[in-house]
């Protein structure tokens, strides 16, 4: 007959077990407790990320810093990104074109590039903006870079909590506290039907720009600090050519009722610095997605 756990394995496996549980539940818990044991009350992930992305909808706005890599290169941008009744936009980009100056008002966006004739599109025409879209693709979807640039983060994660298979990863150190790590991976036609502000021919458009790469599955990573917060989001978009990976780092709240600082179109560029997270050198090795295909 097996002899009983000895003291010192057992009050090692209750160590480790309550190390498990603190990391995986103190940041996904409403503040209740169980009324048996006392301990926190394990929330869902679908209603942490659900919770999460109002909270930052109703926020109306946040500083971001993004970095997308992949086979075409590398990009980044930061500032700041208002939305709601009155949308704006003020942006660093710096992409194969060089360091220029997005911005953005009530559905209009202005890019301009220093010795470059400035670029405007309507909000719903931003991918024509992307310099690795042709004149032949304006209107339609070049990879979802500028886009991503002027949505709220929030919205990914909503579509995820929708669409998606969810898991919990446990607690993690982050800009100097732990949060919680959230996981999602869906397909493309899953998750991109689950945005309710895509049109037919839009959605139609999006997952075949996505098949013709070959990518058929996204997958979303989320940290979300105690509150709700939502921190960094970070997408993997696996195609034929490779992945592209974009992490994007999330400060909020913008100042109550603050149009983010956006300038009026046609001012130069400017170096926006914002004041969330330090910049992202890019994603680790082996980690996974942010709303952008292989192109």
């Amino acid at each position: 007959m097996p002899s009983a756990p000895r003291p010192a394995v057992k009050g090692a496996a209750l160590l480790l077990l309550a190390a498990g549980l603190t990391a995986c539940s103190v940041l996904a818990v409403s503040g209740e407790r169980t009324p048996d044991s006392g301990r926190p009350t394990v929330r869902p992930p679908r209603e942490v990320l659900l919770s999460a992305a109002q909270r930052l909808d109703d926020v109306g706005g946040a500083r971001v810093q993004l970095v997308e890599e992949g086979p075409a290169g590398r990009r980044s941008a930061s500032g700041t990104v208002s939305w709601g009744a009155h949308d704006a936009a003020d942006l660093t980009v710096t992409d194969e074109l060089g360091t220029g100056r997005l911005s953005g008002r009530d559905g209009v966006l202005d890019l301009g590039y220093p010795g470059a004739a400035p670029k405007r599109a309507e909000r719903a025409d931003a991918e024509s903006l992307d310099s690795r879209a042709s004149a032949a693709g304006r209107g339609g979807w070049a990879g979802g870079w500028m886009t991503g640039l002027v949505s709220n983060p929030g919205g990914q994660m909503h579509s995820m909590a929708l669409a998606g298979k969810l898991s919990s990863l446990g607690g993690e150190q982050l800009n100097g506290g732990t949060v919680a790590h959230y996981r999602g991976t869906a397909s493309v036609e899953d998750f991109f039907a689950a945005d309710e502000g895509l049109g037919p021919e839009r959605l139609a458009a999006v997952v075949g720009y996505h098949r013709q790469r070959g990518v058929t599955g996204v997958g979303y990573d989320f940290w979300v600090a105690p509150g709700d917060r939502l921190l960094r989001v970070r997408s993997t978009f696996q195609g034929t050519a490779g992945a592209v990976v974009t992490t994007t780092e999330v400060a909020e709240p913008v100042e109550p009722g603050a149009e983010s600082g956006a300038a009026e179109p046609g001012a130069g560029p400017s170096a926006v610095q914002p004041s969330g997270p330090e910049p992202v050198p890019g994603p680790a090795p082996g980690s996974a997605p942010a709303a952008v295909p292989v192109g």
